[in-house]
């Protein structure tokens, strides 16, 4: 009877050996890789289509930076001239071309509902405020930078330069003897960044944009109203929602 060597039932050829060593290191990934969650990416083919269309709402903080003039010391009996911020209201469309990977041409027409102020500060503690209310049609064209996608989501910058014109012109207010005239027509420039989350069927874009007024809207009058005023240009700071 042959002798049993107990060596012998534990010896593993060496391909067997390899063998071994790969199926643990499988066995050790496949551990591992349960430990990442799975995420669907959502309109894939987003990009590929090269215009897009979509609408938003906005809230913009708008106001009137205020120029001085020499007669605001000589002649004017306030001591402060100012504009202070106020809530507004927008709501448009956007027209986005693709152009590559990275930059896309936007056109975002829009109506906006503005009320800016004009206030003054007499001593004695009286003040006088000239409220402009006015409806605005905004035509910004803007060249937007992307970065790279990262599943659903991406950043991105934007800046450009927008024309606006006013709607509700009330001819009776700007020759009046007593009130502010401001001008009907204004350019901007306008930057801002914006965060875009893609969704099964849509994509949803917060933005914050900055704007400001290139053009003098102060119409020269002999009233009170306009005694220390050489410039007002305006200045707006705008959170889009925009549903692409």
């Amino acid at each position: 009877m042959d002798t049993a060597y107990l060596r012998r039932c534990f010896n593993l050829h060496r391909p067997k050996a390899v063998l071994v060593a790969v199926l643990a290191l499988l066995l050790s990934v496949s551990a591992q890789g349960q430990g990442y969650k799975y995420v669907r990416k959502h309109l894939e083919r987003y990009d590929d289509k090269e215009i897009h269309y979509g609408f938003f709402f906005a809230a913009p903080v708008t106001r009137f930076s205020v120029g001085y003039s020499p007669a605001f010391i000589r002649a004017d009996s306030a001591y402060r001239i100012y504009s202070p911020n106020k809530p507004s209201f927008r709501v448009g469309f956007v027209v986005n071309a693709y152009l590559n990977d990275r930059f896309d041409l936007r056109l975002t027409p829009a109506v906006s509902l503005f009320s800016r102020e004009v206030k003054y500060d007499y001593p004695g503690g009286t003040t006088k405020t000239e409220v402009r209310e006015s409806t605005w049609l905004d035509f910004p064209l803007l060249l937007k930078y992307k970065s790279e996608r990262r599943n659903n989501s991406r950043m991105y910058l934007l800046a450009g330069g927008a024309f606006s014109i006013e709607t509700n012109v009330r001819r009776k207010e700007i020759q009046s003897a007593s009130r502010l005239s401001t001008g009907t027509m204004d350019f901007a420039v306008e930057y801002g960044v914006g965060f875009e989350q893609f969704f099964e069927y849509f994509k949803f874009a917060p933005e914050l944009r900055f704007s400001h007024g290139l053009v003098n809207l102060y119409r020269p009058t002999n009233n009170a109203a306009g005694i220390g005023i050489n410039k007002l240009t305006t200045h707006t700071v705008t959170l889009y929602l925009n549903f692409e």
